[in-house]
């Protein structure tokens, strides 16, 4: 199946959950990545069970604080 990671499109097999793609993608600091999936917020505890589909487009998200 084909899915559009950070704009990239690449090719993953079927049933993937969002948890084996952020391993794949070998995200940094998986438990603080918020992700979207299709412009919409995954909840951190659909992770392990939300799969993706043909086309979904998934975006990783890190805030940064800072200030002085």
């Amino acid at each position: 199946m084909k899915i559009v990671v950070a704009g990239e499109e690449k090719e993953y097999k079927e049933g993937l959950t969002l948890s084996e793609l952020i391993e794949a993608e070998d995200v940094e600091t998986p438990q603080y990545v918020t992700v979207s999936i299709n412009d919409e917020f995954v909840p951190s505890e659909e992770k392990a069970t939300r799969v993706l589909k043909e086309q979904d487009r998934v975006e990783f998200l890190y805030f940064m604080g800072g200030g002085c």
